[in-house]
Order: structure tokens, then sequence, then C-alpha cells
């Protein structure tokens, strides 16, 4: 189902643009003053229309739906006339149905395209796009050992740490907050230790270093063989409690990282298929705008990207709602296209029992860009998921194995 079918403009300034036949507002390319006539529409503005924001293409009366991209924004709360400023002041959410129309937009896969791009091959066969050696914490109490032993090789702060290595791009430490008094069967400590799982063995990691405190519920041990790993050369796990403390453990870390260097910067770049991309997909800021430039030109990428075989990841269940019909009907299946349903529903389920709305999402920043309403957020930030099928959906950090437009739940902090 195509969002955008025609781009009209009026007035020798192109004023104003109509991005579908059925929509009930333009969108406003410019400040639109009081008494500006859109002559192809045959419209009056009646009140100032910030850049980026909707005049009212008819009149709409109370609880009447709004339409943009042909599709459902929200409801008038008040009698709207044809000229006015369609935003907050006059829009709210509403319930309406969706049809979900499982898999019939789905359009099959060609067979890929040649295309290629200079990565890196490792020896298991994973392909890394950079080259770096990683540092993950099991809790948030090893934290400032991980950045410690990250500073040391720091070019902005230690240049000649890494001049030997010029294949190396860096060290890094990934940290985060938790790892510790969490349930230790609960989804929390699940959803942790999926995503060091594959930092652990991201190919764009030479090698991993992963650090505990020692006393965590994260233990080490019980993570990997959650994730079926083990430690190895490539992967060295050890704790503070262990080294004999945080001076020891910086400075253990840091002879470790030397003494893997060499071997990291032992790569070299060839052409490999580009169906070894993956590409994670994220909103920032977005206002009225977005959905109508940036978009639906990272959609475009993430079609010729699908079409030479390699996978883009569409993200933050909070921001597709409302837009979740446009994705089942391009579901491959039905169970994929239930797959997504279910997510949606956690998340209508999850503000309930937090007593919060999902149209909450918008931030003052996207409703001063114009955004009114999470459906009209929602029905932009799907547009960065291009026209292909969607061939499976995610929990929140799951190994991706697909290859093509995949949807993984997340939450979204815009």
């Amino acid at each position: 189902m195509q969002l955008i079918t025609t781009t009209g403009s009026d007035t020798a300034a192109h004023a104003v643009i109509r991005l579908n036949p059925l929509d009930d507002v333009l969108i406003a390319r410019q400040p639109l003053v009081k008494g500006l006539v859109l002559k192809a529409e045959g419209i009056e503005v009646l009140e100032p229309v910030p850049s980026g924001h909707k005049v009212a293409a008819r009149h709409i009366d109370v609880g009447q739906p709004v339409r943009r991209y042909g599709q459902i924004i929200g409801f008038a709360s008040q009698p709207i006339e044809e000229g006015q400023h369609v935003h907050v002041h006059n829009v709210a959410m509403g319930d309406f149905s969706r049809d979900y129309a499982f898999g019939v937009d789905a359009k099959g896969s060609p067979a890929p395209t040649a295309e290629t791009f200079m990565g890196i091959v490792r020896a298991d066969g994973r392909v890394a796009t950079r080259n770096y050696i990683g540092i993950l914490t099991s809790v948030n109490c090893s934290a400032t050992v991980a950045r410690a032993i990250a500073d040391y090789f720091r070019r902005d702060i230690h240049p000649e740490a890494l001049i030997a290595y010029p294949n190396v791009d860096g060290v890094v430490a990934l940290t985060h907050g938790v790892g510790c008094a969490v349930d230790p069967g609960g989804e929390a400590l699940a959803m942790l230790r999926r995503t060091l799982g594959g930092y652990a063995i991201h190919p764009n990691f030479a090698s991993v270093l992963m650090i505990g405190l020692g006393c965590e519920t994260n233990q080490i041990p019980d993570l990997l063989a959650a994730q079926g790993l083990t430690s190895s050369h490539s992967l060295r796990t050890f704790t503070i409690q262990g080294t004999g403390g945080t001076s020891k453990t910086i400075a253990s870390g840091i002879a470790q990282v030397k003494s893997l260097l060499a071997e990291a910067n032992n790569v070299k770049r060839e052409p490999v298929s580009a169906r070894h991309l993956i590409i994670g997909l994220q909103c920032g800021g977005s206002d009225g705008y977005s959905g109508i430039t940036a978009n639906p030109a990272l959609g475009n990428a993430v079609d010729r990207l699908v079409a030479a075989g390699g996978t883009a990841i569409l993200s933050e269940t909070p921001e597709v709602y409302g837009a979740e019909h446009l994705l089942t009907r391009r579901a491959v299946s039905q169970n994929v296209g239930e797959k997504l349903i279910a997510r949606i529903h956690w998340w209508e389920a999850y503000c309930k029992r937090m007593d919060a709305e999902l149209n909450n999402n918008p931030s003052a920043g996207n409703k001063a860009g114009g955004l009114t309403t999470i459906l009209e957020k929602s029905l932009g930030a799907v547009a960065k998921a291009g026209s292909t099928d969607l061939v499976d959906v995610y929990e929140y950090a799951e190994t991706v194995r697909a290859h093509g437009l995949v949807f993984m739940d997340t939450p979204g902090y815009d």
C-alpha cells in the first residue's frame, strides 16, 4: 500500500503539498500567513500555519477522522474549517478498526542482485564492516573498569597506543546500568543476556573482553550458557573480585587488549556479497517533513539493500503503533503478521498496567515540528521500511537470521 500517491503544489512558491487524494490536510512547505490563497486547491488560509504543519483541505466535523497519507492520523476534537491549522488543539486520538489483511501486498523475493562491498571476513566466515576490540560488562559495577581500559587506547587521549595498529578502528567499552538485583528467571535479565550475547559474537569485534564484578546476579558463566557461548581466545572473561580489585583488573584488561592487537590488526578488506549487510533503522527528532523526505529516502535504500540480499531491521514498536496494518499486509505469512500484532498487544497491555498512553510518544519537539499524534508519526516511521516484504519479527535482541526486511520489538526513545 503506497502512502504517497501524488505530490502536488500550488502558487508560484509551492506553498503546500497534497500527499494523497484522500487526505483531509495539506502539508505546509513554508510558513503560511492568514489570507494566503492556495490557488490550486481553491483554499484560503484562515490562520497562520507553521512550516511542516497541516492546513485543512476541507471542513471536518467533530469526531470525523482526519487523514494524511490516505490514512487516519486522528479525529477532529472540534469543528475544523477549510483553511484552518490542524494540530493538537483540534485533533485527538480515537479507536478505529484496522484491516491487517495478512500478506495481501507481499510480492515475493526475486533473486538477489550481485552487489558487493569491501568487508572483513573473519576466520569463521562472519563478515565485518569495522574492526574493533570490545569490552563488555555483565553488570553496572564493572562499567568503570571497562571504560578505564578502553580509555587507555583512545586515540584522542593516547595517540601512541594504537599507532602500530592502523587496521584496528579502536577499543570500545559497551556498558549498561543493570545486571544485579534482578529476577534471575525474569524477562529483563533474559533481554540483557541476549543483548550481551549478540555483542560477544558481533563480527565487528575482532575480540571481546567480558568483565564482571563477581557477585552479581548476572553471573558470566550463566550468561554464556544461556547464549550458547564459551570463553575462548577471542572471548575472554574475568571478574574484578577474581582478579584482585579495581586497579589490578584495569591493568589486566589493558595487558590482554595489548596481547590481542597484533592479531586484530592482521586483517584486510575484500569484496564480499551485500547479503552480509544488516542495517538497523531508528527514528530521532522526527517532524512533519520526516515522513515525506528522509524516511522515504531511507526506505528506498532499504529496498536496494534487500534486493541485494541484505537485511534491514525496522524497530521501535511504539513508533509503528497505528500503522502496523501497513506492515502486516506485506508479511510473507499470517504467522509473521500475527507475531507483529502480538507485540503491539503487549505494548497496549504494558501501557495499561503503567497507566500510560501510547499517544504520549510524540515528544514536544515532534509536535513543534508538526506531528500531532502517534498515528501520524508512525505512518512516517514505517516509510523507513521501504516497500519489500516483511519476512520475520523478532523480540528484543534476538539474533536475526532472516534476510530481507524484518521487525524487532524495541522501545521508542524519541
